[in-house]
């Protein structure tokens, strides 16, 4: 038996709520929340399994839902490392955390993907939809992801985290990446 299931079988299994949470397609509420969402993780890994998270943000309802079942999400300008694709050149799946700020739930998107040109793209309608553009802020390519997976997570790590504490949030907000070493 391997450890995880021995885990899962010493905790008592798996919350029949959890199990029966998880659908091979997008629900209306899924929808919806990925519809309001301006930000998500990325996440990939390639045949060796070699992975990378990458963020991705933009207006809410920068992803587009095509359908229930698939999903278009645009690639803005970036660091020109292009990690999650050079992945996908051996691993053609993705996994997505859409978060809104302020709730406590997210939603997980897991699913394959096909990479979709600027070309393409420009046909479908797509155009960068930011806050704040620069000038490397332009359409690259994007993604479309066909889903195995779709659910809300639980709110419990925002929780443990306290990652909407106001409090906290503006402590932060003068905070330099080098104070934070000090």
């Amino acid at each position: 038996m391997s450890r995880s299931n021995a885990l899962r079988e010493q905790l008592g299994g798996a919350h029949p709520a959890a199990v029966n949470k998880v659908k091979d397609h997008l629900e209306p509420y899924v929808q919806a929340f990925i519809e309001n969402a301006p930000f998500a993780v990325m996440a990939s890994a390639n045949a060796d399994g070699d992975c990378d998270a990458s963020p991705k943000g933009g207006v809410p309802g920068f992803v587009k839902v095509v359908d229930e079942r698939t999903l278009l999400i645009p690639d803005i300008g970036g660091n020109r490392l292009f990690q999650t694709y050079t992945n996908f050149e051996s691993n053609a799946k993705a996994g997505f955390v859409f978060i809104i700020p302020g709730m406590d739930v997210t939603a997980r998107v897991n699913g394959r993907v096909r990479i979709v040109d600027g070309e393409e793209l420009a046909q479908r309608g797509l155009a960068p939809e930011v806050l704040n553009p620069d000038a490397n802020s332009g359409l690259v390519q994007g993604i479309e992801l066909n889903i195995d997976e779709a659910y809300f997570h639980c709110p419990r790590s925002f929780q443990f985290a306290e990652l909407w504490n106001t409090d906290v949030i503006e402590a932060n907000k003068g905070k330099s990446l080098k104070s934070l070493g000090d």
